[in-house]
């Protein structure tokens, strides 16, 4: 079985083509959606109306994937964050120092939904599977820092190929689709602050939404005594460290944008 897991960003969506072009051998997609209330909804349409057609014409599949209880009922990322009886936080929130918590958010709602699809599907530890990841040559670094489950054996088919970044958006163009945006959770701390600003004038639905977010995790924090956490590196409430101006002259954005490049399965 030869898998790969695929987030809406530009590495998978360049896998996606070279596997429609022969050039890797990956006839299978699974994009894990954390919750259509989680994920950003570029994203989605991107995957539903761009990949899953375009594979399909290919002869590919693209199977979306959710994350399921025991009991059988599913669960998104965002309900688990409004759970009111939830005392950790699986988001990576900044510290008031800037630093990101632990998160279990790309375990739990990625990295186990992929591998209980493989489980399902025959994949053991004794023949597991083998599941690409799109992380290209310019974040060679991050490779091998993937959790990766039993039934698992990772490869990096874009790392074989020498291929970075700007070469993925050249193989998505060729092929005549659009270069699908950064791909990540709409609140998701890793954002860097040019997504912040940009979600707050263009997209002021979510911004709200991400602000409530931060809200509701800070009042449940305070309930249990503990120190407020944020959405991002700046230490104080989202709505004052994304102000509805534009940004100051000399101002530099240096986050990392973990999640599109390949962290998040991307």
């Amino acid at each position: 079985m030869r898998i790969v897991s695929y987030g809406g960003g530009v590495q998978s969506t360049a896998l996606l083509v070279l596997a429609a072009r022969g050039e890797i051998d990956f006839p299978t997609f699974l994009f894990a959606n954390v919750g259509d209330d989680s994920e950003h909804p570029a994203t989605l349409s991107y995957v539903r109306e761009i990949a899953i057609p375009y594979a399909a014409r290919a002869g590919l599949h693209v199977h979306e994937l959710v994350r399921r209880r025991r009991n059988g009922s599913t669960e998104t990322l965002m309900q688990r964050l409004n759970r009111p009886e939830t005392r950790s936080i699986p988001i990576p929130v900044r510290m008031a120092n800037g630093a990101p918590g632990r998160r279990n958010c790309t375990a739990d709602f990625k990295i186990k939904v992929v591998g209980k699809w493989l489980r399902e599907h025959g994949a053991t530890a004794e023949a597991p599977a083998a599941v690409a990841i799109g992380i290209s040559l310019d974040e060679i670094h991050r490779a091998n820092r993937r959790r990766r489950e039993a039934n698992e054996v990772i490869e990096y088919p874009l790392l074989d190929l020498g291929l970075r970044r700007e070469d993925c958006e050249h193989i998505i163009a060729d092929a005549g689709l659009p270069v699908p945006p950064k791909s990540s959770c709409f609140f998701c701390p890793f954002r860097t602050v040019d997504a912040w600003r940009h979600q707050r004038r263009h997209e002021p639905a979510l911004f709200a939404q991400s602000v409530r977010l931060e809200e509701t995790i800070n009042r449940r924090r305070a309930a249990l005594g503990r120190d407020a956490v944020y959405l991002t590196r700046y230490g104080i409430p989202l709505s004052q460290a994304i102000p509805d101006q534009s940004p100051r002259v000399g101002d530099v954005d240096d986050d990392e944008g973990a999640c599109d490049s390949g962290w998040c399965m991307t």
